[in-house]
């Protein structure tokens, strides 16, 4: 069975993030990182490098604002990448949705806005393993 990795833009989307980690841990590894893809693209890379190795593994990524995240491990990974980013209020929404659903060819990256739903989904791709 794989595991759920977990990766924060920054240390400020751990409360959100723990929305996602907490119900998951109680069925499921979950690791939990901080990484910005724009300012530690090597940490990245190596977080998503080593959870490569078991094609099993979901990432999901948070990240808002302008989320090279989401794309970045999207794109370095044949694992499942979900994106789930966090918003402040209707109006970060609006302005900043753009920079995750808009991916960049060969990058398929999937996502889920609420943080309940974004559990619900991988449960349900862990039960197909």
């Amino acid at each position: 069975m794989g595991k759920i990795i977990i990766i924060c833009g920054s240390t400020s989307d751990f409360d959100f993030a723990n929305k996602i980690k907490e119900p998951l841990e109680k069925k499921y590894e979950v690791e939990l990182h901080a990484a910005s893809a724009h300012k530690e693209p090597q940490k990245v890379l190596e977080i998503v490098e080593e959870g490569s190795k078991n094609p099993r593994n979901i990432f999901i990524t948070i990240a808002g604002r302008s989320n090279a995240l989401s794309g970045f491990v999207g794109a370095n990974s044949n694992n499942v990448t979900i994106a789930c980013p966090p918003f402040k209020d209707k109006l970060d929404y609006l302005v900043n949705i753009h920079s995750t659903l808009q991916m960049p060819s060969k990058t398929p990256v999937l996502t889920v806005i609420d943080a309940g739903n974004c559990v619900l989904a991988v449960e349900r791709l862990m039960g197909m393993q």
